[in-house]
C-alpha cells in the first residue's frame, strides 16, 4: 500500500524516530504493529493529536503506508487528518512529533492541538 492523494504522510525524520521508538518498545521486528494516529477532543484549541503503537485493525480503520511506515487511523479522525504530514523535530524550539495539517484553521502555541 503506497500513499497517494488523500492520505497521511510521514517525513524522513518522523520515520527515523518511529523506527527508533518501535525498537525501544520491542516491536520493531513484528510486522503486525503499526503507528495509530488519532484526533481526540481537548487541548487549548479544541482538538488534540494522539499517537500510539497498535496491532489491531478495527473495521472502520483507514490504513496507509508512506515512507515505509504503516499508519492507521479511525474514519472520524481521518476526516481531520486527510493530507496531513507527520514530522519530527529535535531542535531547540521543541522536540517531538508534530503535524503539518492543511485542514487546521488554527493551532496552539505548543502545536499539540488545533481547530478546524
Amino acid at each position: 500500500m503506497v500513499a497517494t492523494e488523500n492520505s497521511i504522510y510521514v517525513s524522513d525524520k518522523a520515520k527515523k524516530k518511529v523506527q527508533q521508538l518501535m525498537e525501544e518498545a520491542g516491536v520493531s521486528g513484528d510486522t503486525s504493529y503499526f503507528l495509530r494516529v488519532g484526533v481526540v477532543g481537548g487541548g487549548c484549541s479544541g482538538l488534540s493529536y494522539k499517537l500510539d503503537f497498535d496491532n489491531e485493525i478495527k473495521p472502520m480503520d483507514q490504513v496507509f503506508e508512506d515512507n515505509g511506515v504503516k499508519v492507521v487511523t479511525d474514519l472520524k479522525s481521518f476526516l481531520y487528518l486527510v493530507n496531513t504530514e507527520l514530522d519530527f523535530s529535535d531542535g531547540l524550539n521543541g522536540k517531538g512529533f508534530y503535524f503539518n495539517n492543511p485542514n487546521a484553521s488554527r493551532s496552539c502555541g505548543c502545536g499539540e492541538s488545533f481547530a478546524v
